[in-house]
């Protein structure tokens, strides 16, 4: 089976880590397999949003420790670790996490925009307790997601966090019974799905990349993200779909 599966259904896309026996953990093939099935999906005109999961139960373990010391990379390119975690997708995509997100499974979460997560999933950055580093963006990333003094602890404890502590925090957006994660990811991706492509990608782009932005430029640096969503035949479609109160056909153009 391959380590990586993806499927299509009414404009989400789901990626299934598919290593249960080795808890999902991230090699090489892992990471090949997400970068691959990013770059195809970015590419639909047929996709809007994007969910990462896991397989039999498990988010993933992190990095395949294994491969690691046989000298098998878990990153791809520009991609970086897992094939995401530094050029994410340019679509929306979200976690939907089951048992354990820990060290680079952690910082799979990290990398995506919204998570949704099972009352018994855990979510940890053991690295300091191998005398590793969190490195694949989770102390980047999570002190901009949770308060700082959270953070620092998650990071220097290296113990297990239940998913609703995490909830109270702010990093999970939907917290729902075991089992029922994925489900609860697909609910909410299409909700999303609904909005036009262009400005899905668009809002997303400005949400991410202003956080680098002064306040001086802000308003010229979106500019130049949402006007040709603006110019795009799907903005008139929205608003003839709208004016002729009907459900809009997006084209992604």
């Amino acid at each position: 089976m391959p380590a990586v599966l993806t499927e299509v259904s009414d404009g989400v896309a789901v990626i299934t880590i598919n290593r249960p026996e080795a808890r999902n953990a991230v090699n090489g093939e892992v990471a090949r397999g997400i970068a691959g099935a990013v770059d195809e999906l970015d590419g639909r005109k047929d996709v809007q949003v994007l969910i990462l999961t896991g397989a039999s139960g498990t988010f993933s373990a992190g990095m395949d420790l294994k491969g690691f010391l046989s000298g098998d990379s878990p990153a791809f390119e520009d991609r970086g670790f897992g094939g995401i975690v530094q050029r994410p997708p340019a679509k929306p995509v979200i976690a939907a996490v089951e048992g354990y997100a820990l060290a680079g499974g952690f910082e799979l979460v990290l990398a995506c925009d919204l998570v949704v997560a099972s009352e018994a999933a855990k979510f940890g950055l053991p690295e300091v307790r191998r005398s590793l580093v969190a490195g694949a963006g989770g102390l980047l990333r999570l002190p901009k997601r949770i308060p700082y003094h959270l953070a620092m602890e998650i990071a220097l404890t290296g113990e297990h966090y239940p998913a609703s502590r995490l909830y109270e925090a702010g990093l999970v957006n939907r917290l729902v019974p075991a089992g029922g994660a994925l489900d609860a990811a697909k609910e909410l991706a299409g909700r999303i799905a609904l909005g036009g492509p262009l400005a899905l990608t668009a809002t997303k782009r400005v949400i991410v990349e202003s956080a680098d932005w002064s306040s001086a430029e802000a308003f010229d640096r979106q500019g130049k993200v949402i006007t040709p969503v603006f110019m795009s035949s799907d903005a008139r479609e929205g608003a003839l779909a709208f004016a002729e109160k009907r459900a809009p056909v997006w084209k992604g153009e």
